[in-house]
């Protein structure tokens, strides 16, 4: 087993979730920021639609994390019509953390205390490799949008424009 005591302990837990659902993708530290899909593109080289924002929203007295292509934003009315919800609208600092154990621009797909239902964006498939951040805003990990159906459970949906 890869030795992770260089990582946070949420990206520990992040990356013991990944090896716990057959994840090969490892979870990395990068030296600066990935807080934003756009910090995590130029931190990787790679198109800002390729990285999984993790965002996390209240619908309906409950958290949904929503997975969604860096390239566009998530449409909640629309969202809201699809998963037949009266209300989507983003968490607070506090509900985040509260629900997934992770701070906003960290949260990863996975490794939270209790399931989040997940959605996740269509779009990320156009991409053969996605990133999704692992746990603190300078970790993440390579998966798939197949993967990130598969680890979340996650429906996908097309979440915006």
């Amino acid at each position: 087993m890869t030795d992770l005591s260089h990582l946070p302990v949420r990206s520990r837990l992040v990356a013991a979730a990944l090896t716990d659902a057959g994840v090969l993708g490892q979870v990395v530290e990068l030296p600066d920021s990935a807080r934003t899909a756009a910090e995590a593109a130029a931190a990787l080289g790679t198109e800002v639609g390729a990285i999984a924002n993790s965002l996390v929203f209240w619908a309906d007295d409950r958290p949904l994390l929503v997975l969604t292509s860096g390239r566009h934003r998530v449409d909640t009315v629309a969202l809201a019509r699809q998963l037949g919800r009266e209300h989507v609208g983003r968490a607070t600092p506090e509900q985040v953390r509260a629900a997934t154990g992770q701070a906003i621009g960290g949260v990863a797909p996975l490794g939270h205390p209790e399931r989040v239902e997940t959605v996740v964006d269509v779009a990320l498939a156009d991409y053969p490799q996605v990133w999704a951040a692992g746990g603190t805003p300078h970790t993440i990990f390579p998966t798939t949008f197949d993967e990130l159906v598969r680890i979340t459970g996650g429906s996908a949906l097309v979440v915006g424009d």
